[in-house]
């Protein structure tokens, strides 16, 4: 049974892995990661920002470049909110993400691979080849309240 990862174990591991990124956390409320991700080597740089809170779970941003849409598209694929580019990388209700999974091994390659596909998207004219299950936007808020429903799933480990 996992358990959950404190924030500043997680925020060590982020570091070794992304030197070069920043990090900032409060306690173990809220931890703030944002780092550059390149998904191929003929890729340009993505500048993604993970936001995690204990009261509002995941969320994971690309601040820069603006995503541009495929060909004849009006929205962007997985994504929970074009406008905030906040993208979509796992089913919230299946759990494939919780507090007890670390961010740098889980969300971030997430996130690079959902950018590989983004791109695949983009040269398909929109095609998504990336998975995963299609839903309209606005969503609610991806794993809203996650470290209570984990904490309530495993109270007796």
């Amino acid at each position: 049974m996992s358990k959950r990862i404190s924030l500043l174990h997680q925020e060590g591991v982020l570091r070794s892995y992304f030197p070069d990124s920043s990090i900032s956390r409060t306690g173990e409320q809220s931890l703030v990661w944002e780092g550059d991700l390149q998904p191929t080597p003929l890729s340009c740089p993505y500048r993604v920002k993970l936001v995690y809170t204990r009261t509002e779970g995941m969320g994971i941003y690309v601040m820069s470049p603006k995503l541009i849409l495929a060909e004849g598209a009006t929205t962007l694929p997985h994504v929970y909110n074009s406008a905030d580019q906040k993208l979509c990388l796992y089913y919230p209700t299946d759990r494939e993400w919780h507090p007890g999974l670390y961010m740098a091994k889980t969300i971030i390659p997430w996130a690079s691979e959902w950018l590989y596909y983004y791109e695949l998207w983009l040269l398909t004219r929109g095609r998504w080849l990336g998975g995963g299950i299609e839903h309209d936007q606005p969503q609610k808020k991806d794993n809203e309240n996650n470290d209570l429903q984990f904490l309530n799933e495993h109270k007796n480990g």
